[in-house]
């Protein structure tokens, strides 16, 4: 993956689980996901959007059912603390102080 592509994903992840953590129960949806992203100019489409979504649930930061075209993504404990810049992994950008 070129670091361009990498640096993309690891902006789209966070951008995701900030999302997550401030949405109500921690909860939203692919479209919503891929309509953030880009409006946050992370430039996205669903296909990668999803491709991130299965990486942060191997992670163990969001879990989902995938219902056919229907995700609902909710955060994990863990990927709010990502969120929130109080822990860290490396392929996720970490949010910078005050956001």
């Amino acid at each position: 993956m070129s670091d361009y592509v990498e640096t993309l994903s690891r902006h789209r992840r966070l951008t995701i689980l900030r999302f997550l953590a401030d949405s109500p129960e921690y909860t939203s949806n692919v479209s919503i996901l891929e309509e953030v992203c880009n409006e946050f100019g992370v430039t996205s489409n669903r296909d990668q959007v999803i491709t991130d979504l299965e990486w942060l649930r191997e992670q163990g930061f969001v879990s989902y059912d995938g219902k056919g075209d229907f995700i609902v993504v909710t955060a994990t404990q863990r990927g709010v603390e990502i969120a929130e810049g109080k822990a860290r992994h490396e392929g996720v950008q970490r949010p910078r102080p005050g956001q």
